[in-house]
């Protein structure tokens, strides 16, 4: 009966989360352990100084725009060229579904934001079809990104998150098994010294220096009228300040009284320092050296600025990303049959539509794309029309199709001999008469 009353329901469609209280509960005693409330348990912390800053938000724009191009693991040609998409457990981690937690989008962006943060870490193959430390004949089924904690010859230890137990745990792997990645511009933004380190040193300066001025201290100096020399007049000196200071707490509007032969000196006010200047020096120095201009971050980039922004930032990143997946994924047999991980960028992403009805026009008359792939990138269903998926020039006559039927012949005219000498003895006799006029008249 319960089987049929769950069948009806499903066929009315009455399912709602909030009301099916016997699924809830039975949802609840699959969970393993207990809750995390309202934190993703999963999420890379960021280091100590990186979350507070503007260095947070530059990592995050630069991941993003990473996590915006496409990594596949494809097939190439004998020339190297891009072929097909290959039907791997690998390349449905890298397109739908890394693991429970991430979409392949989110994973992307979770690679590049620990990379920039960390300055190198590690992909690990969680569940494969076969032992990775057995053979190298095994397919990914989920993979998850982990910070390297130590070295070794052979092995790394990574931090990782277990989604079966709901915590980070360190795992010992093998190196030739895991994707080992480091930040190609690791000398600018995680050396030591480096520019964007020197930077967050500098603005944590820079935050200290605010709260103690934004602080409840009122920083006077109070003149007695007698010299403090000995141990009784300062017992007494302390005592006064302290009287006033209790005043001011007290006070509902914070007024104290002293004695008209006292002086007081108000020392709060703001300190110069040379640290705003700093961090203004270092934030453009890092900027020019990272290839970011302030265009890129609010938008009103030029195509010259975002193609250099792409060129110097973001494809190093990616072609780092990439070659290391290809040489800890793929073996030796299967790169040389052409299989690689690759990155794709979509070129019309940025195009306004005057813009892009002229590239399209361009792209279609040189037969480079068919019309449907054009309606693809401006959000329209393809067309049924078979002209559609081909790579025709519609502007100039095409030729005859092979195997269509040939047009009928014409009729052959058979010519009249008679007639045609008919009409020269016509023309004989008009120019002998136009003779004989012409005599005349002379």
């Amino acid at each position: 009966m319960a089987k049929i009353m769950d069948s009806l329901k499903h066929a009315l469609g009455a399912f709602n989360a909030f009301r099916n209280e016997d699924e809830q509960q039975q949802m609840g005693s699959w969970t393993y352990g207990g809750s995390f409330g309202g934190f993703r348990p999963d999420r890379n912390r960021m280091s100590v100084g990186n979350d507070r800053s503007i260095i947070s938000s530059i990592y995050t724009r630069l991941s993003i725009d990473v996590a915006s191009h496409e990594i596949k693991h494809v097939k190439n040609d004998e020339e190297g060229r891009y072929s097909e998409d290959v039907n791997s457990g690998l390349n449905y981690c890298l397109t739908q579904e890394a693991n429970i937690d991430q979409a392949a989008r989110h994973f992307r962006q979770d690679i590049a934001m620990t990379l920039f943060d960390k300055g190198v870490i590690a992909i690990v193959p969680v569940d494969t079809t076969s032992n990775p430390n057995i053979t190298d004949s095994f397919d990914i089924k989920t993979m998850r990104v982990g910070e390297i904690t130590q070295w070794y010859p052979r092995h790394v230890k990574v931090r990782l998150y277990n989604d079966q137990k709901g915590q980070f745990q360190e795992v010992l792997v093998l190196k030739q098994n895991t994707c080992i990645i480091e930040n190609p511009l690791y000398a600018v933004m995680n050396e030591q010294n480096s520019n964007l380190q020197r930077l967050i040193r500098k603005l944590g300066l820079l935050d200290s220096v605010d709260e103690q001025m934004s602080s409840a201290k009122l920083d006077m100096i109070i003149q007695l009228p007698y010299v403090i020399k000995t141990q009784a007049k300062a017992d007494q000196a302390a005592e006064r300040a302290k009287n006033i200071e209790m005043q001011l707490k007290g006070s509902q509007y914070g007024i104290a009284y002293t004695d008209g032969t006292e002086k007081i000196t108000q020392l709060n006010r703001p300190v110069e320092n040379k640290l705003l200047p700093t961090v203004e020096f270092l934030t453009k120095q890092l900027f020019g050296q990272l290839g970011l201009t302030p265009g890129v971050f609010d938008g009103t980039a030029s195509e010259a600025e975002m193609n250099n922004y792409y060129n110097r930032t973001i494809e190093p990143v990616l072609a780092a990303i990439t070659e290391a997946m290809s040489r800890a994924f793929l073996t030796k047999t299967a790169r040389t049959q052409g299989h690689r991980i690759r990155s794709f960028r979509d070129p019309f992403k940025l195009l306004p539509v005057s813009s892009f009805a002229e590239v399209a026009d361009k792209f279609t008359r040189n037969e480079i794309l068919s019309s449907n792939d054009l309606r693809h990138y401006i959000g329209i269903k393809p067309s049924k029309d078979p002209k559609a998926d081909q790579l025709v020039n519609s502007n100039v006559p095409q030729p005859a199709v092979p195997g269509a039927a040939a047009p009928p012949p014409e009729e052959d005219v058979e010519e009249d001999d008679d007639g045609l000498d008919d009409v020269n003895a016509a023309f004989d006799d008009a120019e002998a008469e136009l003779d004989a006029i012409v005599r005349g008249l002379g």
